[in-house]
């Protein structure tokens, strides 16, 4: 081998050491975004979702945290079938009147998975796989956990069971940014 073919080896390793070295220092700076998520709405489960699965795709580690009637989002089966509240929403295209009869919220509910069928919008169950595919840590909390009487066998695979708030605290400390939805 030539030496001026030696020279670009060596300035190519050098580059390559140089470009793992950086890569090495911006995972130790990678941010974080902890969520907190309450609420089992069908319009609730999505904002959550949402930003965890666009925060990891930009390489961010993410945790969400659901307690509370948000936990019905991890459950296997009420995951599918979460519905809308028609009742105090200002933006609901019908008066809270007619949004109390016994009809209202599924109406509201069906209404807006028309729509988020006719706009290609994944479903809830596809975006939970899509964020534990991403490495997104799904937490459910212990103690909802024991009020709602669910077992570890009724949660979607792969969402961390019987997590204590104090546990989430530790990520939720070390966070960039925290949001509670």
């Amino acid at each position: 081998m030539s030496e001026p073919q030696m020279d670009k080896i060596e300035k190519l390793e050098q580059r390559i050491e140089e470009l793992e070295a950086k890569q090495s220092e911006d995972d130790e700076e990678r941010k974080k975004l902890s969520l907190i998520a309450t609420k089992g709405t069908l319009d609730m489960a999505y904002p959550p979702l949402i930003l965890a699965t666009t925060a990891a795709s930009f390489g961010w580690d993410v945790q969400v945290f659901y307690t509370f009637w948000g936990l019905d989002v991890l459950h296997e089966e009420k995951s599918d079938n979460l519905e809308m509240s028609a009742v105090g929403n200002p933006s609901m295209p019908m008066p809270n009147s007619i949004a109390a009869l016994p009809f209202g919220d599924k109406a509201v509910t069906k209404m807006m998975e028309h729509r988020m069928s006719e706009n290609g919008t994944p479903s809830v169950r596809e975006l939970v796989d899509t964020a534990l595919d991403m490495d997104v840590e799904l937490l459910a909390c212990q103690m909802t956990m024991e009020l709602m009487d669910y077992t570890d066998d009724e949660l979607i695979d792969g969402v961390k069971s019987g997590v204590g708030a104090a546990s989430a605290l530790n990520f939720m400390g070390e966070a960039d940014v925290q949001l509670m939805l």
